[in-house]
This record gives C-alpha cells, sequence and structure tokens, in this order.
C-alpha cells in the first residue's frame, strides 16, 4: 500500500532538505511521543546509519529498525524500515522550483511480510481515504513549519 503527497514550500532547497534530514530532530520527536529511539552508529548520517526504535502500537510492544537506503543530498533520501513482518519505505524528493520554493514530495510504501502484516494491511485498505487524508494533512502542517523557521531565520 503506498502513501504520498507533494507539497511546495516558499524556502531555498537547501534550507528544506536540511529541515527534512533532520533526523536528530526526528529522534526528539519520537522520544516524546513514548518511542525509546537508540541510533546504532556514530557520526553524521550517511547510507548505512540506523536507528533501532521500540514503542506500542494498539496495546503491544513493536520494534522496527530504520536504515538510511540512500542520501543523495540536497536532493533526496530513502529510508527502508523493517518491523515485525512489515517492510516500510520512506521516499523524501526535493525539486527546485526557483531559487525561493522548493517542491517536495513524500512517499511510504509498505508492504506485508507475514500474515499478520497482510491483515493490517487489508484492514488499512478499508480506512486508505481517510489515512490519506491525514498523511497529507501532516505533510502539509510540517511543510508550514519549515516555511514559518525559514521566515523568521531570514
Amino acid at each position: 500500500m503506498k502513501f504520498s503527497t507533494r507539497e511546495d514550500i516558499e524556502a531555498p532547497m537547501t534550507h528544506v532538505f536540511a529541515a527534512v534530514s533532520d533526523f536528530a530532530g526526528f529522534e526528539r520527536r519520537a522520544l516524546r511521543q513514548g518511542a525509546d529511539v537508540k541510533r546504532l552508529d556514530d557520526g553524521p548520517v550517511a547510507v548505512g546509519s540506523a536507528w533501532d526504535i521500540a514503542f506500542q502500537f494498539r496495546g503491544r510492544d513493536r520494534r522496527m529498525k530504520a536504515t538510511v537506503a540512500s542520501l543523495d543530498a540536497p536532493n533526496a533520501y530513502r529510508i527502508e524500515t523493517l518491523s515485525d513482518g512489515m517492510t516500510v519505505t520512506t521516499d523524501v524528493e526535493l525539486v527546485a522550483l526557483s531559487r525561493s520554493r522548493t517542491r517536495v514530495a513524500v512517499a511510504f510504501d509498505l508492504r506485508a511480510r507475514s500474515l499478520t502484516a497482510r491483515l493490517l494491511l487489508q484492514s488499512m485498505k478499508l480506512v486508505k481515504s481517510k489515512l490519506t487524508k491525514r498523511f497529507k494533512a501532516r505533510v502539509l502542517e510540517y511543510a508550514e513549519d519549515i516555511e514559518d523557521d525559514y521566515r523568521k531565520s531570514a
């Protein structure tokens, strides 16, 4: 199952890429929401950098391992996440529309690797339109935050 959206942001591509690739910020956000996040390597984020993530979902403890599969700064990156029976591929791509305008495209591709995960994906397909609206709203909110940060710093 795939979710994708794109938003135009009134900020230069380098600023947008710095915001959408702020992995330390994503770690802090996950920690604030109750997840346990551990970086498995040191140094700057590069291809092969990985995180071990533990959290509760639907009353059960879940574990995930997220790995940077590709990193083409400031154009795109891909994160591959493995969990209890599901593979999630996250693609973030940036296109400079002008010096001060950037289009960001975000896509999630969920694939089941077990029967339990297939059942979860089937139930998600029943409410896909609702999930897509929520996904697009979150990406729009994040894009607006990036624009606000750029305006404040400019």
